[in-house]
């Protein structure tokens, strides 16, 4: 494993976005943005037009804290951008939809330098831009006096093309449980930076910019998909919000998720052997890859792109909402040596 280089320039003090000023930045900004195919009125005036072909929005919003959700010494500009948007591009696809547009909000220090904001909406479009999404507005502010974290907050419009909306909800006992998309890589390659290295690649850049299946989402929903939820947080505690939303019990098969996220000889295992971990533990309880987790109805054929790993039971009161063969998901979360079922957003 290799060392990380440095990816934060020295900023010029010339052109930071205190001496650039506001609209010097938006301008910048702006100039980088794209274009989203369904916006009739852009970025420019004091709000954005977009337009609804379904009759219905999707909308939700994640936050982004420079030292939480990512370091600027770990990742460049750009991976900020792409991870920024996918982690609300995938939200859209969770509900069955297609995302239309994007809205940005930013607090940075003074002394950030304008290149760092390029790069950053440069992520953003280009993450977008495969689906005729883009940024079509937002706003920018100085942080705090004393702060020196970089804050971004991200809002994601989209369609849902004429189909219902995939809630937490509707899962049913006797529903097959499917994921889309891979699992563990994300949580692997921040491991390795924690160790102080940047190698295998492969891990890193998952952690940098995840890969989200957009497109698997809309298809579960023409598919019939009883329930569906983005795992940003963890497979153990996502599926634990279908399980509840639901009223059921997800029993998850331990050798379909190894067979389905862990490549033979790949880089998990690559780097649980160097780092004594057992890499189902990054599969299970890691986070930010933005895979897609689903059940459908058990004589339902599996869209492209979808694969078993369990089942829906009914639900018995107080009894784990989310199980690995037959046992509590927290109890194997703990014999693999993790404290809790994913990511905690305080504390």
């Amino acid at each position: 494993m290799s060392r990380p280089r440095p990816l934060v320039p020295r900023p010029d003090p010339a052109d930071t976005v205190r001496t650039v000023g506001e609209f010097g930045v938006i301008a910048r900004v702006l100039a980088r943005a794209g274009s989203a195919r369904l916006t009739e009125v852009g970025p420019g005036d004091d709000a954005a037009v977009t337009v609804t072909p379904d009759g219905r929005v999707v909308a939700t919003t994640d936050v982004l804290v420079e030292g939480r959700h990512f370091r600027r010494d770990w990742s460049s500009a750009e991976d900020v951008g792409h991870k920024a948007a996918a982690a609300n591009l995938a939200d859209v696809a969770a509900m069955g939809g297609t995302a239309t547009a994007l809205l940005v909000g930013l607090a940075c220090p003074g002394d950030t330098p304008t290149s760092w904001l390029e790069g950053v909406a440069t992520g953003l479009a280009d993450e977008c831009a495969p689906l005729g999404a883009a940024v079509v507005g937002g706003d920018t502010v100085e942080a705090a006096p004393g702060s020196n974290a970089v804050v971004l907050s991200v809002t994601a419009l989209g369609d849902l093309g004429g189909r219902r909306p995939v809630l937490r909800s509707g899962a049913r006992p006797g529903d097959v449980v499917a994921l889309a998309g891979r699992l563990g890589w994300s949580a692997c390659g921040l491991a390795v930076l924690r160790r102080g290295f940047s190698s295998p690649l492969a891990v890193v850049a998952a952690h940098r910019r995840p890969s989200p299946p957009y497109a698997a989402g809309p298809a579960a929903a023409e598919a019939g998909a009883t329930a569906m939820c983005d795992v940003s947080d963890g497979l153990l505690a996502d599926a634990g919000h279908i399980a509840t939303a639901s009223g059921v019990v997800l029993d998850l098969d331990r050798a379909a998720l190894v067979a389905a996220c862990l490549v033979p000889d790949g880089p998990l295992q690559q780097v649980g052997a160097a780092l004594g971990a057992d890499p189902l533990a990054w599969v299970l309880t890691g986070g930010e890859d933005h895979a897609l987790l689903a059940t459908f109805p058990g004589d339902t054929p599996l869209p492209a792109g979808w694969t078993a790993i369990g089942a829906v039971r009914a639900g018995s009161g107080p009894a784990p909402a989310v199980l690995v063969d037959g046992e509590a998901g927290d109890a194997v979360a703990s014999e693999l040596g993790v404290g809790g079922p994913g990511h905690a957003h305080f504390g």
